[in-house]
């Protein structure tokens, strides 16, 4: 790989811009952009860039990739917003693309639309391909593996620890695949999660795998643990209520020795 960095006249003061320009493999000739602060920081995008600088720079016409402002494209993107908003003022049809329809009328109140689906005398054609979920990949929460999350500073997040009840089963059963396949069936599914329930998937996955359900063993919740996690969020409330009274007193005894300003003695 060759490297180039560069001053960057856009930031301030001490920031570089550095270019990795790729040199073998399927990805020759394209190239990655980094910037560094001047105390070294990396940064390897431009929404990292904006949550580090803050109100100091404005980055809205800042190009990432060139390292320039580019005012030019800021307009244009103002220029076609007020022509679609004159557009849609002399009549122009708006572009929906929502499920329930919306209605159009100017008016103060709120005005709720329902959505008939049938009618005496008049059929409503409903697209069916839309209705149906489309099925997913079998083991495609192997996808899953390796994925960490990190906070701003780019430091990774421990994973949580599962219960010693859950058991992973089918290919790659490891326990940060799991837990990515259980926190993922819970966002997506309304139904409960139990794992698998037949004694045939721990054998044969692949045949008998119920996809609605993570890649575990079939688990039940007790009461004891249903106890730990009540006192688990009770002590972390107890903490939350300790540190916002003492945040309270300090605020107070500080504002408490600020002179008013303005009064002489």
């Amino acid at each position: 790989m060759e490297r180039k960095r560069t001053d960057c006249p856009a930031l301030p003061p001490g920031w570089k811009k550095e270019e990795v320009i790729r040199k073998s493999g399927l990805s020759a000739g394209k190239s990655d952009v980094y910037y560094y602060s001047p105390t070294g920081k990396k940064f390897r995008s431009k929404p990292q860039l904006a949550r580090y600088l803050g109100n100091a720079v404005d980055l809205a016409c800042f190009d990432f990739r060139t390292g320039k402002m580019m005012p030019g494209k800021l307009q244009k993107n103002k220029q076609k917003f007020r022509h679609d908003a004159l557009s849609l003022a002399k009549g122009g049809k708006p572009d929906l693309n929502t499920a329930l329809p919306i209605r159009q009328t100017a008016s103060i109140f709120k005005q709720p639309v329902t959505k008939v689906t049938s009618h005496p005398g008049n059929k409503v054609k409903t697209d069916l391909q839309r209705a149906v979920e489309p099925p997913r990949q079998l083991f495609w929460e192997r996808r899953l593996r390796g994925l960490r999350s990190s906070d701003v500073s780019e430091e990774v997040l421990h994973a949580m620890e599962l219960p010693k009840g859950l058991q992973g089963i089918g290919p790659d059963s490891s326990d940060d695949v799991l837990l990515s396949a259980i926190a993922s069936a819970l966002h997506m599914s309304s139904t409960p999660i139990t794992g698998q329930t037949s004694v045939a998937a721990e054998k044969n996955p692949t045949i008998w795998l119920n996809t609605a359900q993570p890649l575990c063993k079939s688990f039940t919740v007790t009461d004891e643990q249903i106890r730990e996690q009540e006192l688990k969020v009770y002590q972390a409330r107890r903490v939350l209520e300790e540190a916002l009274t003492a945040d309270g007193l300090a605020r107070a005894a500080e504002n408490s020795r600020v002179p008013l300003r303005g009064k002489t003695a």
